[in-house]
């Protein structure tokens, strides 16, 4: 996974990113199986053909959120938690990275205009599906 950034705590995958220059000539998933959110990178050749399908209904159990940030436009500035919201890093996205937030907290701080796209499990269960806080970004 060379050029892939990886903040973890202990075991704990916080985030995956992935940066905009990344680029590989072979499908690669950087998520193990167990995740509810997969993450992969998938180079196709002109002519190159994915069969038809369709994906059969399948129960999954989702424990907790984990998100995928596209960034589309701009920059940003993530600071990533520890699940007992202590500060473990930073990192600055820009166009064209991609970010999985797997676990832990994170937050926000936009350095120019920004678009993003999330993409994360649902349906979303509002004021349930997080905790706000006041984190210290270790400066």
């Amino acid at each position: 996974m060379t050029n892939i950034k990886s903040i973890s705590n202990g075991d704990q995958l916080i985030a995956l990113i992935i940066p905009a220059s990344y680029s590989s000539d072979k499908i690669e998933f950087f998520t193990p199986n167990s995740f509810s959110q997969q993450l992969g990178f998938l180079p196709h050749k002109t002519g190159d053909i994915i069969q038809e399908h369709v994906h059969n209904l399948c129960t999954r159990n989702i424990q907790y959120t984990q998100e995928t940030l596209i960034i589309r436009k701009g920059k940003v500035r993530i600071t990533f938690y520890s699940d007992d919201k202590k500060y473990l890093n930073e990192w600055i996205c820009i166009k064209g990275d991609v970010i999985l937030l797997a676990s832990g907290g994170h937050g926000f701080e936009f350095l120019e205009d920004t678009e993003m796209v999330e993409v994360k499990q649902g349906p979303y269960c509002g004021d349930q599906d997080k905790v706000r806080f006041k984190g210290e970004n270790g400066n």
